[in-house]
């Protein structure tokens, strides 16, 4: 089977059509029928494609829609009313799941990037999952579009806001999430502007450091955790490949070098990492350093035993930081309801009963 429609760029749309002895120029109509209009892909509708394009069309690709996007198998809405989760079933059958957030005047999608994840953090949902496989460019570009119908047929426009923090770490799988962004910042289809797009990552320093050489446009975001390397590696495998000196070495080359921010994660975990000592850790490892920190309540899952920390120790936590002049966020939780909360992705959640 031919690769998916929706993970090839303009160019490549282009290549494609010439290698099939169409014209290039045809590429266009393809384009706007993939990837413009809150009900994009619409491939069904051949009209104003010239003949050769259609037959092509009709010899090459399925068209129906249900073929083309992971099919929406499951909706969980959060009783804020704000935050749904999506269940997407892939051609394969591997389940991932994509979240819609929202705030005033925008909505963000946050999307996943692999079926599972392989660097096993405690605390991670996707991380207990075990990792199945990466996410080619035409599913995580199709994340993007299931959301945008599924916003359209409640009368409403997006998403606006990009965040790939959903299952998987996508500097893992670096190649096929540079390809989809590729795509979906293109000016002639979803047109979602790199400062609207924040790519986390628990620390790969290769990946960061290549991220970096490449000058890419879009915000960097790291789950810190842990301000010592002994902690952190209890609570991210991957700090045992790429301790913290190598970590915060990369980062203050990203930020020298691009003149962006950086921002940190740090999940609150009661008795752990929430107390004032580690809050001054904290602020002594990242001084000097273009960053801000989110600061967010553990949520829950069923395969690690710590808890979200008392509201006053997240109070006070955030008033060290500021103190020590560290811009920080003590964020609200979104989803808790659903499952849909950081760290909380995992697509065998007993909450998609169906």
């Amino acid at each position: 089977m031919l690769p998916s429609l929706l993970g090839h760029t303009f160019a490549e749309l282009e290549q494609r059509l010439e290698a099939d002895g169409l014209r290039p120029v045809h590429a266009g109509a393809l384009w706007r029928a993939l990837h413009q209009g809150p009900l994009a892909p619409a491939l069904d509708d051949h009209s104003g494609m010239v003949p050769p394009l259609r037959r092509w069309l009709n010899e090459h690709v399925e068209v129906d829609l249900t073929a083309r996007l992971p099919e929406l198998s499951h909706v969980v809405p959060s009783e804020d009313g704000l935050t749904h989760k999506l269940l997407l079933r892939l051609a394969d059958g591997q389940e991932i799941e994509t979240v819609i957030m929202g705030y005033p005047g925008r909505f963000t999608a946050c999307l996943s990037t692999q079926a599972g994840c392989a660097l096993g953090c405690v605390f991670c949902a996707t991380g207990q999952m075990g990792f199945s496989r990466h996410l080619r460019a035409g599913e995580v570009v199709a994340q993007v579009a299931v959301a945008r119908r599924f916003l359209h047929d409640r009368g409403l426009k997006g998403p606006r806001n990009l965040v790939l923090m959903g299952m998987g770490e996508p500097l893992h799988n670096y190649e096929n999430v540079m390809q989809a962004l590729d795509i979906l910042r293109d000016d002639r289809g979803h047109g979602i502007g790199p400062a609207r797009v924040t790519i986390s990552t628990v620390g790969l320093v290769p990946a960061i450091r290549r991220f970096t050489e490449e000058g890419r446009p879009y915000h960097l975001a790291v789950s810190l955790h842990a301000a010592d390397d002994e902690e952190r590696s209890r609570l991210l495998p991957v700090n045992r490949r790429w301790p913290l000196p190598e970590l915060i070495d990369a980062c203050r080359d990203y930020t020298g070098r691009t003149g962006r921010k950086i921002f940190f994660g740090w999940t609150l975990i009661a008795g752990r990492n929430d107390t004032p000592e580690q809050a001054r850790k904290v602020a002594a490892l990242l001084q000097g350093l273009n960053a801000h920190v989110n600061l967010i309540p553990l949520n829950p899952t069923g395969g690690f035993a710590g808890h979200g920390p008392a509201e006053e120790a997240a109070r006070a936590f955030h008033r060290i930081l500021r103190a020590g002049g560290i811009p920080s966020t003590l964020r609200q939780r979104r989803g808790i309801d659903v499952a849909a909360g950081c760290g909380q992705l995992s697509a065998r959640n007993a909450r998609f009963s169906r």
